[in-house]
């Protein structure tokens, strides 16, 4: 694979209609080639926008446009593992756009193929992270085809892409091109001039999915949010059939997910929860910034830790999260196709055997709280013991012969250094 324009005739163009991408289709149309543009929806647009990215396209004189919804597809091999996982990066980020793009990019190449292309096309920059992503997944699938990358190559800035789309008669509205966004069932990410530094601070109208504070709600809205093999499947008596409430969201389930998954965007997102900024190390090695908002990913994630801890033993939380981390942070930088991403959905999927039942969050104020969890694999029996109170599981003086086990090799150390160093030894 090699990048650059000699001998490519049928191009096929990862289009979201945004400025980089509509310029792409317009410079390469321009050198000569013959574009085809491919969306592939992974959430976030409705009939108008999509509307408008057909628009687009046509503008930009595509030889052709396709629509490939790949919602269901992005739950059901991404985003259950993202749950399972409680993946955050930087404890803060739940990776928005990180799975997005496999299954972007990869839609994007099966259609390349299956039409005969000569060459593949996306709209990132030299910059960020998503080059690599597209790169990786472009090689994997298709590594016959040419890749070209416009906007890589010529380094342009946003405001000259922008006038040279106005000299050829298509006209993107200034906001669009302030910011850069992406946005799909798992969250939006927005960067632009205040991301780019550590201390700026995102303007209130840049925000797209949650409601600024003075129109969110003055009360609190309480959800009770059911799942079944770690997979939401209903929120608050409403969602899933019973069904299809069936472990890892298998099959029509992705569906029904998908589309539990949109209206807690909504609901959550009235409430203000879900904004955060992101500071960390891209896969190029430098530091990058972002800011996001991920209503439905933001709840989720803290429901589904919560029920976790109700059910899973000490030895699988452990590895899990350990584990959990691992795959986001491979997932985020561009290592899906690895084996060893295969191996850890594995040990993922039986994690959540036994994470099933219903957690009930509050959202207030731009906040998700847990207020609790219940399952019928709880590990937590207050028949049997109770924290700090009593237990029907041991007496009393067997509990005092653990604690005296139990602390018997810091005895002993305490013991050897006090006789190695005399009276004056201390022990921290």
């Amino acid at each position: 694979m090699h990048e650059g324009t000699d001998d490519v005739s049928k191009v096929v163009l990862a289009f979201s209609g945004g400025l980089d991408t509509t310029y792409c289709a317009v410079w390469l149309r321009e050198q000569g080639h013959e574009v085809h543009t491919v969306t592939v929806n992974t959430g976030g647009f409705d009939g108008d926008e999509l509307a408008l990215i057909e628009r687009r396209a046509a503008q930009a004189r595509a030889a052709s446009h396709t629509l490939i919804d790949a919602r269901a597809e992005l739950f059901d091999d991404y985003l259950r593992y993202l749950i399972f996982a409680n993946a955050l990066r930087g404890d803060v980020y739940p990776l928005c756009v990180s799975a997005e793009r496999v299954v972007q990019a990869r839609r994007t190449a099966q259609h390349a193929v299956e039409i005969g292309a000569a060459g593949l096309a996306h709209g990132s920059t030299g910059a960020g992270n998503d080059q690599v992503r597209f790169d990786v997944a472009f090689r994997v699938v298709a590594p016959q085809l040419d890749v070209l990358t416009p906007i890589r190559e010529q380094g342009l800035s946003r405001e000259q892409e922008a006038e040279y789309l106005k000299r050829h008669g298509i006209d993107i509205p200034l906001r669009t091109a302030r910011y850069s966004y992406n946005r799909g069932i798992w969250g939006a990410t927005i960067g632009g001039g205040e991301t780019h530094r550590s201390d700026g601070v995102l303007p209130e109208e840049a925000y797209v999915l949650t409601a600024p504070p003075e129109r969110r709600p003055g009360t609190r809205e309480v959800l009770e949010i059911e799942f079944a093999g770690g997979v939401p499947v209903a929120m608050s008596g409403q969602g899933a059939a019973s069904a299809e409430r069936r472990p890892h969201g298998a099959g029509a389930g992705a569906g029904r997910a998908v589309e539990l998954l949109e209206r807690l965007n909504v609901v959550a997102g009235r409430h203000g929860v879900g904004r955060g900024m992101h500071v960390g190390d891209t896969i190029l090695g430098i530091k990058g910034r972002v800011a996001f908002e991920a209503p439905a990913a933001v709840v989720l994630i803290a429901a589904h830790r919560e029920l976790e801890k109700l059910v899973l033993s000490r030895q699988q939380a452990f590895w899990k999260r350990t584990l959990g981390e691992l795959y986001g942070a491979l997932l985020h930088e561009g290592r899906y196709f690895d084996p060893l991403m295969r191996d850890i959905e594995a040990f993922l999927a039986s994690s959540q055997q036994r994470v099933s039942g219903t957690v009930t969050v509050q959202l207030l104020g731009g906040q998700a709280a847990v207020l609790g969890a219940a399952s019928p694999y709880s590990l937590m029996n207050s028949d049997l013991a109770r924290y700090g109170e009593g237990s029907a599981l041991w007496s009393g003086a067997e509990a005092a012969a653990f604690c005296k086990v139990y602390g018997l090799q810091d005895s002993l150390l305490a013991k050897a250094a006090r006789a190695a160093g005399g009276a004056h030894a201390a022990v921290d």
